[in-house]
């Protein structure tokens, strides 16, 4: 920020995301497609760039081609005002060996801090679906002298055992514990039903973290986890704070999405997510100009809808040609869905094309993937699990290019 704070933004984009096969088959996580035209890093570095947060380093790892290909075609800042989003693959600068954790990756590549020297590094994910403006929380963590402060979200307390939970001190900002997956965690004061789960956003001290990582590496139980080692150590030690997600604001949002906030990590949440981009008054909207997510552009036509061809409560990207019906369901660019083809509840990745009367339904198809005439995907149960990958929840997934007989 200039006139302000130094800050430096860290985005860790490693991960492998087995839960996500086979989208994650040859890409990381990161890279995955979602809602349309975009990748899952653009949410997070789109939410850093409009909160002026302009120095950013991706931290890389598994199959990052793709990953990196999009970051540095998409991402080109003002040289001129020494602004950046690089890429930054594992380097192997403290020996041979990889990351062996988020805490392990930004040790490795503590060059990148010494070159900068930030006041405050913001150490956010990369695989998360949501908006919000990281001032806001910056100045919560200056206002009260933290040396970590952790981004928390209210959810049910029934589902605390899906995520890392913050139980906060009786101030309501100071992190008393933090608990890795917890299955009866205490509710939150003023709401016995809900608990603080980390939303893995994290703003630093520039000393803090640099002293933590240093220790944890020293430590050879330890996992070199960002919220499984780092956290819980600074907070045994009374340093973390928690920052309530509620309570930021983001310019153009709507009190329906307001607070949205995805981690779809697994087939059924990258799913449900999609679902809550396409009705009228969406959970989540991406048409806010005040606050844009930024992707990159092929230069693709317009959708094209041919005689016969009909799309509703969908999105349909540049490049796709639509002769058959299309109903709930997303489609990324130069998707084709021949005549008599029918689309329902579904995630086509670019290129697909669905041929002549095929029938494809509650499914995310890949990229490439080409659907013969004719061919049926989520109308026989069985012969689905038989031939493709089928999730807890149903959704049907097929990997990039995978075959589909007849």
């Amino acid at each position: 920020m200039r006139g302000g704070p130094s800050v430096l933004g860290i985005v860790l984009a490693g991960g492998e995301g087995k839960r996500l096969m086979p989208l994650t088959a040859d890409r990381a996580k990161p890279a995955v497609t979602f809602g349309g035209t975009y990748r899952l890093v653009d949410f997070v570095l789109s939410n850093l760039v409009n909160g002026d947060i302009l120095r950013i380093c991706v931290l890389t790892q598994y199959k990052s081609h793709s990953l990196d290909r999009h970051v540095t075609t998409t991402w080109r800042m003002s040289s001129l005002l020494g602004n950046y989003v690089t890429p930054v693959p594992a380097q192997q600068r403290l020996g041979p060996r990889w990351f062996s954790g988020s805490a392990d990756a930004i040790l490795q590549s503590l060059n990148l801090v010494h070159d900068e020297q930030p006041d405050y590094i913001a150490v956010f994910g990369a695989d998360h679906v949501y908006r919000m403006d990281p001032r806001h929380m910056l100045q919560q963590h200056i206002e009260n002298g933290a040396a970590v402060t952790v981004a928390g979200i209210r959810v049910p307390r029934a589902d605390a055992s899906s995520f890392g939970i913050i139980t906060p001190g009786r101030d309501g900002t100071k992190v008393e514990r933090f608990l890795e997956k917890p299955t009866d965690p205490p509710g939150l004061p003023d709401s016995p039903n809900e608990v603080y789960a980390s939303m893995g956003n994290y703003l630093f001290t520039t000393k803090t973290l640099v002293d933590a990582l240093q220790q944890d590496a020293e430590d050879e139980h330890s996992a070199h986890d960002m919220g499984g080692s780092i956290l819980p150590l600074l907070t045994e030690r009374g340093m973390a704070q928690v920052y309530d997600f509620d309570g930021n604001h983001v310019p153009g949002e709507t009190p329906r999405d307001h607070g949205y906030w995805r981690d779809v990590g697994t087939l059924d949440s990258y799913y449900e997510a999609h679902m809550d981009l396409i009705s009228d008054q969406p959970v989540f909207n991406l048409d806010n100009r005040r606050w844009p997510i930024y992707t990159h552009s092929d230069g693709l036509p317009p959708a094209k809808f041919c005689a016969g061809g009909i799309a509703g409560e969908s999105i349909v990207s540049p490049g796709c040609v639509i002769r058959g019906q299309v109903t709930r369901s997303v489609l990324s660019p130069g998707v084709t869905v021949e005549e008599g083809a029918v689309v329902q509840g579904s995630v086509l990745h670019d290129n697909v094309r669905i041929g002549r009367g095929a029938v494809v339904r509650g499914a995310v198809l890949d990229k490439n993937v080409d659907v013969p005439p004719g061919a049926t995907i989520g109308v026989n149960p069985d012969r689905d699990e038989e031939l493709y990958t089928v999730s807890k929840g149903g959704v049907i997934a097929l990997g990039k290019g995978q075959t589909v007989p007849m």
